[in-house]
């Protein structure tokens, strides 16, 4: 069983975006979402980016908590 040690950093890279601390905190900035709108199906993301976040999600991959994290983070005003 392999072991990953994913965190927002390398969830960012999986996405295609940079992940630097400024550049993440930035996205965040950017970019929020209401409370009914889903992660997944945010209007900010290309298709790729869509279809990695409903895969890791259905399948409950070990990105899944950063994910979490990261839908978090974009609902704090």
């Amino acid at each position: 069983m392999e072991v990953f040690n994913h965190d927002l950093e390398s969830l960012f890279q999986q996405l295609g975006l940079p992940s630097d601390s400024d550049s993440i905190c930035d996205f965040i900035r950017k970019h929020k979402l209401n409370e009914e709108e889903n992660i997944c199906t945010a209007s900010f993301w290309s298709a790729s980016q869509i279809q990695f976040l409903e895969e890791a999600k259905l399948q409950d991959a070990d990105w899944v908590e950063h994910i979490d994290t990261l839908d978090s983070l974009l609902r704090i005003n």
